[in-house]
């Protein structure tokens, strides 16, 4: 499950990527059309900064702005850089793995091999799609 972080950031990269070259977009308008608590996306917009895909700007005609064309920011990085893995359990992550707590050893589980094919199939979707792709908007 996607933590409420995680939404959040999809949600404001997804804005800025909108807004892609027509200059900084202010905080107050991301929080507004994106329903995102103020503080919170702060936060979150300064950990995006320091990881290189967003700029931010000072001033009365500051704000946010993608770093990086949409085209260039995979939501699979964006996943990772707020949840630190795309796996659902520790033993399954390629880059944070560790031990399952209370299991059976890895060579002799199936939850950790049905979790790796779970792993391997969001990361295939996740990281061939970008900020530039399309999403249709699913009927309610």
């Amino acid at each position: 499950m996607l933590s409420q972080k995680t939404r959040y950031t999809i949600r404001a990269m997804q804005h800025l990527a909108d807004h892609f070259g027509e200059g900084f977009v202010p905080l107050q308008d991301i929080v507004a059309k994106q329903n995102i608590p103020a503080k919170f996306l702060t936060v979150i917009l300064s950990e995006f900064s320091r990881a290189g895909l967003i700029l931010t700007q000072r001033g009365k005609d500051g704000g946010y702005a993608l770093a990086l064309p949409p085209v260039d920011i995979r939501y699979g990085d964006i996943v990772r850089l707020t949840r630190g893995s795309l796996a659902l359990v520790p033993c399954a992550s390629r880059y944070a793995h560790e031990k399952c707590k209370n299991c059976v050893e890895e060579s002799n589980c199936r939850l950790r091999s049905l979790m790796l094919k779970v792993r391997d199939e969001t990361a295939s979707i996740l990281d061939s799609l970008t900020l530039a792709d399309p999403i249709a908007l699913e009927p309610v």
